[in-house]
């Protein structure tokens, strides 16, 4: 290490050791020297990014995949583009993203009616109606989640909209968007998609060629899962590709962490039994397993100084020979080049190091982590309550330590105070969750199926004690997630 000039003190910030940012993805996979550049100082290698085959059509797809669910907004008010209620979307960046993504290879994009307050359509028509169509794939959804949506003429102006927003006359992969949520999966299938005929009209378009691969995203209800498999199977509908959620801590403990999901394993081994292609979602869990508790964080720093903390969840959910692209939400630049290293070209896990992250994953979950992965699903709140805020604040300082459960622990007036500074400069007042008032209008939309109304009535308690002292109440507080 001396002789490359290369300090203790160099060490020891470049695992990010004895600071409150260990977790952040500050070291790419792509670098060359000795020292660890950041991740915009860094170009990614053109040509050499890794691809799947679609076994259906032949399609030559990157395994990364660019999800336009976050895209970059204009911040024309000063504040955090979360507090801009109507922020614009910044189209230039959108285009030089899209335009920057194509050049090192990607080639599937992935978008929603209801995307960015309705909004990402259009902004990704005009990003990619600027390249040639034969360059890219476009996946977008039937969101018909609102009840005015499930009739099937609803359904047909959605997906006609969707070809007018994205200015295409084909959509290369459309899904039905997030089936098995709701109280009642089963009939909420049902009347989204078959008692209205939708699903039939879906399959002849795939027919016509206005559809070329037609599949669905799984969130929530096993039963649905299977149930969609088994049309599958009695060839009343085909299913091309199926989207859902993998990574390290979902193959094994999605059932620990909120008991409502389905282990990854299971997902996936049903559709490779098929032969289906996966298409993988949340490979970072909402950035979650980007900002690792502390701890976790060190140890995959240890194990590889050279890589970041998020390209380990990208290269898992990779190294699964039938996933055909893993999406990734790149809402900056540094996101993208970043991603594009780890799979520019993707060097698969060994089954030593699969097993090393599950060992990860398994230390994970007794942090008891609220699983939200900042979708914004739930949002607007008719209150004004910034859900998603609460939620990604309250697990920034439980991974940091800044979650103290008792006075008498080390450093408990330093986390004290870090949380509650924080949540006031994260989430304004009239917006905290001491405001909701448990009207459950948030909780049908979670994917994730967080009892939503009930967590933040405990984070808001836990708030009140810190505030008053209350200790005989930290404790149980903090421990009692999803009560």
């Amino acid at each position: 290490m001396n002789n490359n000039n290369y300090t203790r003190r160099k060490f020891l910030k470049a695992l990010g050791l004895g600071t409150a940012t260990v977790a952040t993805p500050a070291i790419v996979s792509c670098a060359t020297g000795d020292e660890k550049p950041v991740a915009s100082e860094q170009e990614p290698p053109v040509g050499k990014m890794t691809y799947r085959t679609n076994p259906k059509t032949g399609d030559k797809v990157s395994i990364l995949g660019y999800g336009m669910m976050r895209l970059p907004t204009l911040d024309a008010g000063g504040g955090s583009a979360r507090e801009e209620k109507d922020a614009e979307i910044d189209q230039e960046m959108v285009n030089r993203q899209v335009d920057y993504a194509i050049e090192h290879g990607v080639n599937y994009f992935d978008t929603s009616p209801a995307y960015c307050r309705g909004r990402s359509e259009h902004a990704t028509g005009i990003a990619l109606s600027r390249h040639k169509r034969d360059e890219f794939f476009i996946a977008t959804k039937l969101s018909n989640f609102a009840p005015e949506t499930h009739s099937r003429q609803a359904g047909i102006e959605m997906f006609q909209n969707s070809l007018k927003e994205l200015q295409v006359d084909y959509i290369d992969y459309l899904l039905l968007h997030a089936i098995g949520g709701g109280d009642d999966a089963m009939a909420v299938f049902n009347e989204r998609y078959i008692d209205n005929g939708i699903l039939d009209y879906l399959v002849e378009q795939r027919e016509q060629g206005t559809i070329r691969n037609l599949g669905f995203s799984y969130h929530g209800d096993i039963a649905i899962f299977d149930h969609a498999l088994k049309m599958h199977d009695d060839g009343k509908v085909k299913w091309d590709f199926v989207q859902i959620e993998l990574n390290y801590l979902d193959w094994k403990f999605a059932d620990e962490i909120n008991d409502s999901n389905t282990d990854a394993e299971y997902l996936y081994t049903e559709l490779v039994k098929r032969d289906i292609p996966a298409v993988i979602m949340e490979p970072l869990l909402g950035g979650r397993l980007a900002n690792l508790p502390d701890p976790l964080a060190a140890k995959l720093l240890r194990r590889d100084p050279e890589h970041s903390v998020a390209s380990w969840a990208f290269r898992y959910a990779g190294t699964f020979p039938k996933v055909l692209t893993v999406l990734s939400g790149m809402t900056y630049m540094e996101h993208l080049k970043e991603n594009l290293c780890t799979y520019s070209p993707l060097k698969p896990l060994t089954d030593e190091e699969m097993r090393f992250l599950e060992s990860i994953a398994s230390e994970y979950v007794g942090y008891n982590i609220i699983p939200c992965n900042d979708c914004k699903y739930c949002m607007p709140c008719p209150y004004g309550i910034d859900i998603p805020a609460i939620f990604v604040h309250y697990n920034k300082c439980l991974t940091e330590g800044n979650v103290p459960r008792e006075m008498e622990q080390p450093d408990y007036f330093k986390a004290r105070r870090a949380f509650l500074i924080g949540y006031d400069r994260s989430v304004p007042k009239l917006r905290q969750a001491d405001h909701c008032i448990g009207c459950g209008h948030c909780q049908p939309h979670c994917p994730q199926r967080i009892r939503i109304p009930q967590e933040l009535h405990r984070i808001s308690r836990y708030v009140d004690a810190l505030k008053s002292g209350d200790n005989d109440n930290l404790k149980d507080i903090v421990l009692d997630t999803n009560e």
